[in-house]
Order: structure tokens, then C-alpha cells, then sequence
């Protein structure tokens, strides 16, 4: 038997093992990965893949690059964990560092996504108590339909996704769900003086990269301010370069009132995330209201640091935002205009989209899916027939039109199965 066919083998008993010994409660591409290395993955087998996904935008930086493995391992050779009872030596600096990167006045420190948008929840609400005078238990918070913030109860209780939210009622009170770009419903909403924030994603990347419209978040942050209600921004997946700016919200000029950073603040590296704000907002929650035990440990201070200054030493907003300009355009031209299978493609700096024309429940973009992983490229549908596309920052042109090449040969000339 060849070598590969083994592998191949070693391979599917290793999905095998996962069906067996783990929860169902994902469903991955069939590919086992074990090494990766800036764009590129590779699995058991030793084949080569373009890494489209970017664990969801958590590894902007590329896979393993080398100086946040760099500062992981130097941290964790001296000291990874001393919980938030005692002060750290590495805390206080990437506190002061990321303050200074962003433009706030204190960083709350937690580890993963939606943790990060609990706490953020936690902190409009304490606001609302302490400085806008909300009677207690009384205070409101609206979302977006199409959001996705995580799958905790406290933000599944916001979701208009039935895969998120069957089977797991009751839900958190005290939300408002109005629609995703309707600057008319969010102003009736903020009607409501029990109202203490608005929490919203720049642009809706798990529902399908939809992206509002260009003076949506600008006319909302200020209406928000109008009512004297929180504009919460849940950058964790748009933020850190991913749409050609440090974050998503400054394409509309928009600094929010509470900032919500994840995934790629540690490049994939370590679980690290991050809630921002200014004193009057972050000095309502006081000592033993909130923490974590990992929150903050000198691990993952270190490597945030590390990869914060590769996002800025390789220029990655600038890349984004170029290389994304060239995806949207070469798309468009070549799969919108041309195949019967595209609808539209659709994004902002290296966060995109193609939509298939079918119906969400079809498997026809897992199909094409399947297509890609055996062309080389690694994607994955959401919502039954969109496929994000959204690698790493670190892409070159040459590799990106490589890449387009084989969505084109791919998407362009699909026959169904």
C-alpha cells in the first residue's frame, strides 16, 4: 500500500475517532490539518491548501509566524499564569499598549469572542444603573437580526438564528432584536429611555458578510448619542486589519463607546480577547463584579502584544484593503457576469463572500466546497449557499490570483453532482 493511501487512512480514522469521542456539534470539511504556515495549511497526508477561512479571522497574521510563536514561547518558558489575585509583569504593558493603539482609556482583558460581548452586555447594563439612571433590573439592550455574537445563553438570547436558539429557552430578558441596517427601527427603539445599548457588528460576517449600508454605522453612533445610549461595536471578527482598517468601524469614521476585539488580537496563537472603553463606562464595574480566571494572564499578554506590532511592521491594513479590492473585482468580472452559479460577491478588505444561486437548505456550496479542498483551497459555507472567503493577511498577490484562479476554474465551470 502507498504511502499516501496510509495516510489517507490514518486520516479518516482520525475523523472517525472525533465522531466517536466528541460532541456533534460541529461538522467540519472532511481535512485533518497538522502543520500550517503563514497562508498555506497542510494535512496528514502532506497535501498543500490555500487557508481560506483563517479560523474565522483569527489568524490575519498567518498561521505560526514566527515572532508571536517567538514571544509565546519566552513567555511560557518564565511564567503563563497567576490568575488576577496578584499583578502580573506583562498585564500592565499590554494593557497600556492597546489603549494606546485604539484610543481608550482602559482595557477590560477576558479570553475568548463571547466572552468579551458577555462582558460588554454586563458593562451596558452596570452603565445604565450607575451613570444614566436606569431603575434596577430595568435596563434594555438591542441587537441586530442576523447577528452572530457567540453561542453562550446570554447572546444566543439575542439570536434570530433558529440552529442557535431550538432547544435551549428559556432566554435572557431585557433585549430588543430590530433589523440589520434600519436606521428607522433602531431610532423607534431608542424611544425607550430604559435603553442602555445598541451592540451591532460592523458587518455581519457568520449571516453571510453582509455588509450595511455606507452611512449606517455613522448615522447609528449618532443616534445613540442623541439618546445617551452605548454604540457597542463587536469587532471580533472584522477588527484587527481584517476590512482594510485596524477596525471596521473607522471606515464610517465611527469610534465606539465600547469595543469589543478578539481572535486575530492574538493571531490565532491564544485564546485573548478584549472589551475597551473610557473611564465613565469601564470604572462602573468594581472590583469582584466581573473577571476570569485566565483574563489577562502574561501568556497571552505577550502574545497579543507580539501580534498587534505584525499587523503594523507588515503593513497588513494596507494589504488587506488592496488584495481585497483585487478579489472583489476579479470575482465580479469573472464569476458574477459569467456563471449561472454566482449571484454576488460581496465584502470589504480581505473579508468577503461569494453568493450561490440556490436555496439556503441546497448542498450545492458545500458540494463546491468539497470541490475546492481537492483543487487545494480551503473554505466553507454559511448559511446553505454563501461561501466565505477570507484568508490570511499575509497573502501576496501572486498567491491571491492563484487562488482566484481556482474558485473561477472551480465555481465557473460547476455541474451539479
Amino acid at each position: 500500500m502507498k504511502h499516501t493511501q496510509i495516510e489517507q487512512i490514518a486520516g479518516r480514522e482520525m475523523i472517525a475517532t472525533e465522531e466517536r469521542y466528541g460532541a456533534h456539534n460541529y461538522h467540519p470539511l472532511p481535512v485533518v490539518l497538522e502543520r500550517g504556515e503563514g497562508v498555506y495549511v497542510w494535512d496528514v497526508g502532506g497535501k498543500k491548501y490555500y487557508d481560506f477561512l483563517s479560523a474565522y479571522s483569527a489568524v490575519n497574521q498567518g498561521h505560526c509566524h514566527p515572532k508571536i510563536i517567538a514571544a509565546l514561547t519566552e513567555q511560557a518558558s518564565k511564567l503563563t499564569l497567576t490568575s488576577r489575585a496578584f499583578h502580573n509583569d506583562v498585564l500592565g504593558r499590554y494593557q497600556r499598549y492597546l489603549c494606546g493603539l485604539f484610543g481608550y482609556d482602559k482595557l477590560l482583558p477576558i479570553n475568548s469572542g463571547v466572552e468579551a460581548v458577555e462582558t460588554a452586555i454586563k458593562l451596558c447594563r452596570k452603565w445604565a444603573y450607575t451613570q444614566k439612571g436606569i431603575a434596577p433590573n430595568e435596563a434594555k439592550i438591542i441587537f441586530a437580526s442576523g447577528n452572530f455574537h457567540g453561542r453562550t445563553l446570554g447572546v444566543i438570547s439575542a439570536s434570530t438564528d433558529p440552529s442557535s436558539t431550538c432547544g435551549f429557552g428559556p432566554f435572557v430578558p431585557g433585549y430588543i432584536v430590530i433589523p440589520y441596517n434600519d436606521l428607522e427601527r433602531l431610532a423607534e427603539a431608542l424611544e425607550d429611555p430604559n435603553v442602555a445599548g445598541f451592540v451591532v457588528e460592523p458587518i455581519q460576517g457568520e449571516a453571510g458578510v453582509v455588509v450595511p449600508d455606507d452611512d449606517y454605522l455613522s448615522r447609528a453612533y449618532k443616534i445613540c448619542k442623541e439618546r445617551n445610549v452605548l454604540f457597542v461595536a463587536d469587532e471580533v471578527q472584522t477588527g484587527i486589519a481584517r476590512t482594510g482598517a485596524m477596525i471596521c468601524c473607522e471606515h464610517s469614521g465611527v469610534r465606539p463607546d465600547v469595543l469589543i476585539l478578539g481572535k486575530a488580537l492574538s493571531g490565532g496563537v491564544f485564546p485573548v480577547s478584549a472589551v475597551l472603553s473610557d473611564d465613565e463606562i469601564m470604572l462602573s464595574i468594581k472590583p469582584g463584579e466581573h473577571g476570569s480566571t485566565f483574563g489577562g494572564n502574561p501568556l497571552g499578554c505577550a502574545v497579543a502584544m507580539a501580534a498587534m506590532e505584525v499587523v503594523q511592521e507588515e503593513d497588513l491594513i494596507r494589504r488587506a484593503d488592496r488584495m481585497g479590492k483585487i478579489f472583489r473585482s476579479e470575482i465580479e468580472s469573472r464569476l458574477v457576469t459569467k456563471s449561472d452559479w454566482v449571484e454576488l460577491v460581496r465584502g470589504k478588505g480581505l473579508l468577503n463572500a461569494v453568493v450561490i444561486h440556490d436555496t439556503e437548505d441546497s448542498s450545492t456550496a458545500w458540494d463546491m466546497c468539497l470541490a475546492l479542498r481537492d483543487r487545494g483551497l480551503l473554505a466553507k459555507p454559511t448559511h446553505g449557499n454563501i461561501i466565505r472567503f477570507a484568508p490570511p493577511l499575509v497573502i501576496t498577490e501572486e498567491e491571491l490570483m492563484d487562488c482566484i484562479r481556482i474558485i473561477v476554474d472551480t465555481i465557473g465551470s460547476w455541474q451539479p453532482l
